[in-house]
C-alpha cells in the first residue's frame, strides 16, 4: 500500500519536470493524467479473479516488476509513447497491488467485519505514508540529484518488496478454476452495488480534493501556490491520522456508526470550504475532509469481504472499479463545470459527493448490512 501511495501521487510529483524535458503541451500532459487512472482501473478489474484462483505471490511479484519497469521507463525514456506506456505500467501494477493487498488483509483477518475493517484501516495508513513521502522525497533529493536519477533509484528500491513477496507464506487459493460465469454474476448482486455506489461517491470526493482543491485555494488569491500545496498535504495527513485511530476504534464501535459519523464530517468539511475565505477555516475544512474520508474504503471493503467469501477478490474488483469510475467521472465533470462557472463551485461538488455518501449510508447500506453490524 505504501507502493500504491507512491504510484498514485507519482504524476503530480514529476509532471513539471516532464513538461520541461519533453516540451509537453497541456493536452499531452492531460493525456498522461488520464493514462494513470486508466491503468489503475484496468489493474483493479483483473486482480480479483487472479488472486481467487492463484493466491497472491505471483501477482504481487508481477506488480513489483511492472512498477519497476514503469519507474525505470520514466527515468530513461526519451520517447513520448514510451513515457505514456510507463505511466500505464505504473497504474496497472499499482491498481493490482492496491486491490490484492486489501484482499490479502481481509483473508488473514478474523471473520468479524469489525476486525477486518480495523485491519484494513491499519493497512490504509501506509497508503498515506507513500502519498506523503513521494513529494517529500523528491523535494529533499532534488537539490543533489536530477529527477530521472531519483526515479531510477526508486525503481531499484522496489526490488526489496519484490523479494519480500517471494518469501512470504500466503493463504491457499479459494477456487480451483476461474469461473467467469460466477464472477460475472456479481453484476446482479444488489449488496455489492450498494457498497460500490458508496465508494463511487467517496472516491469522487477524494479525487476532486486531490486534483482540484489546490486550484480552488489559489483562485482569487486566497493562497499562494506553496501554501495551497501544504494545505493539500494536510488532507492526506489527516486521512492517515484518522486511519491510525480507526484501526483501534473500529474494534469497539459498530462500523456503520463510524460511516455515519464520517459522512457528517465530510458534509461539515465541504460546507466550511464553500462558505469562507479565511485561511484557517479553509485549512480546517481540508482537515475535516481527510478525517471524514478515513473510514470509507476500509469499512466498505470489510463488508464486501463478508458478502462473498469464496470469490472475495472478484467482489473487491467489482467495488474498486465502481469507485474508480466515480473518481474519473467526478474529475471530468469538475473540469467542465469549473470552466463554465469558476472555481467557486468545487466545494459544492465536494458537498454533493458527501451528500451521496450520507444518503447511501443512511438508507440502502444500513438496511443491507445491518446483519453484519
Amino acid at each position: 500500500m505504501l507502493l500504491f501511495g507512491i504510484v498514485l501521487i507519482s504524476l503530480g510529483s514529476i509532471l513539471p519536470e516532464l513538461l520541461n524535458r519533453f516540451g509537453l503541451s497541456e493536452i499531452q500532459a492531460g493525456t498522461l493524467a488520464a493514462i494513470l487512472p486508466a491503468g489503475i482501473l484496468l489493474g483493479s478489474l483483473v486482480f480479483g479473479p487472479i488472486v481467487d484462483r492463484y493466491s497472491y505471490r505471483n501477482l504481487l511479484v508481477s506488480c513489483c516488476f511492472l512498477i519497476i519497469m514503469g519507474l525505470e521507463g520514466l527515468a530513461f525514456t526519451q520517447n513520448l509513447v514510451m513515457l505514456q506506456l510507463s505511466f500505464l505500467l505504473i497504474g496497472f501494477g499499482g491498481g493490482m497491488i492496491n486491490g490484492a493487498t486489501n484482499a490479502l488483509v481481509a483473508d488473514i483477518s478474523d471473520a468479524q467485519v469489525e476486525e477486518r475493517s480495523a485491519n484494513l484501516s491499519f493497512l490504509g495508513i501506509f497508503f498515506g505514508i507513500g502519498a506523503l513521502g513521494m513529494p517529500a522525497l523528491m523535494a529533499l533529493l532534488s537539490s543533489v540529484m536530477a529527477y530521472d536519477q531519483i526515479l531510477k533509484w526508486m525503481g531499484f528500491a522496489v526490488v526489496a518488496p519484490l523479494l519480500y513477496f517471494l518469501f512470504l507464506s500466503y493463504p491457499q487459493s479459494k477456487v480451483k478454476t476461474i469461473d467467469y460465469r460466477r464472477n460475472f454474476s456479481l453484476v446482479k448482486d444488489y449488496s455489492l452495488w450498494i457498497l460500490g455506489l458508496f465508494l463511487f461517491f467517496q472516491s469522487a470526493l477524494e479525487g476532486v480534493t486531490n486534483n482540484w482543491i489546490t486550484s480552488f485555494l489559489q483562485a482569487d488569491d486566497k493562497m499562494s501556490s506553496s501554501a495551497a500545496l501544504l494545505t493539500l498535504s494536510s488532507f492526506v495527513l489527516s486521512l492517515t491520522v484518522g486511519r491510525i485511530f480507526l484501526s483501534g476504534l473500529l474494534r469497539k464501535i459498530a462500523p456503520l456508526k463510524v460511516l455515519f459519523l464520517s459522512a457528517f464530517i465530510l458534509l461539515g468539511g465541504s460546507f466550511v470550504l464553500s462558505t469562507t475565505t479565511e485561511l484557517l477555516l479553509l485549512r480546517l475544512g481540508i482537515i475535516l475532509l481527510g478525517l471524514g474520508s478515513a473510514a470509507g474504503f476500509p469499512v466498505i471493503l470489510g463488508f464486501a469481504a463478508q458478502v462473498h467469501d469464496e470469490i472475495r477478490g472478484a467482489a473487491f474488483s467489482f467495488v474498486f472499479v465502481i469507485a474508480l469510475i466515480g473518481n474519473i467521472l467526478a474529475n471530468y465533470l469538475t473540469g467542465l463545470i469549473s470552466d463554465q462557472f469558476g472555481m467557486f463551485v468545487i466545494p459544492w461538488i465536494l458537498f454533493a459527493s458527501a451528500v451521496g455518501v450520507l444518503v447511501i449510508a443512511l438508507f440502502p447500506l444500513r438496511s443491507e448490512m445491518k446483519h453484519f453490524d
